[in-house]
């Protein structure tokens, strides 16, 4: 498999870090959806990353496409989320809250950089959705007691949330207090000392993202 896209992206980073936790070998291409654009368009014709080659040569989209598909290729030991239920479904309710967070600050950070134009009113309500949606997940998670966020063994919903709090801490200094999310910081810092989140991340130093 060829996974292609920068580890600065939350979104590349949630995928390499679920390839490194199964053990499943890859070639990683730190292509950028700017300077790559053209190599990127020979696998993806939307020009996005993540986008994740499989040994067949297909090509596929969207992060919870790709990590449905990685899921399937698991050892189910390690599964990073129940095959079907109730219990799937709250493990991908948390994530996907977590990547719209991340789509958002992604997205701001565009406009911080000049890519795109920006009213003041819209960044506002970008800043608005990231916090009141970090309050509802903070709010969650100091109700939890176990070491990740269902239970004693790492899920999606975990590896989702520390990469979008690394992320937006690193591309909107000041933004999040972490006082204001303490819960979150603390499984951010648990999740960021594991062998997979040190060994998939590349320091925020320019645009980047799910574009």
């Amino acid at each position: 498999m060829i996974l292609i896209g920068q580890y600065d992206s939350p979104f590349v980073r949630r995928v390499g870090i679920a390839l490194t936790y199964y053990g499943l070998p890859f070639e990683h291409r730190p292509w950028s959806v700017w300077g790559n654009a053209a190599e990127i368009a020979r696998y993806n014709p939307l020009r996005r990353v993540p986008t994740l080659v499989l040994d067949d040569g297909s090509a596929l989209v969207e992060t919870f496409v790709i990590l449905d598909a990685v899921d399937e290729l698991a050892p189910p030991p390690r599964a990073l989320a129940p095959r079907s239920g109730a219990a799937r479904r709250d493990v991908l309710r948390v994530a996907a809250l977590a990547g719209g967070v991340a789509d958002k600050a992604v997205t701001l950070l565009y406009s911080a950089l000049g890519l795109m134009a920006a009213a003041p009113t819209w960044a506002e309500r970008c800043r608005t959705q990231i916090l009141e949606s970090l309050e509802h997940l903070e709010a969650e998670r100091a109700q939890r007691l176990s070491p990740y966020w269902f239970g004693q063994t790492l899920t999606h919903a975990d590896i989702a949330l520390a990469c979008t709090y690394r992320f937006t801490c690193e591309a909107h200094p000041g933004l999040i207090a972490r006082q204001r999310f303490p819960s979150l910081a603390a499984q951010a810092d648990r999740c960021e000392a594991l062998p997979e989140f040190q060994a998939v991340h590349l320091p925020l130093t320019n645009n980047l993202g799910e574009a």
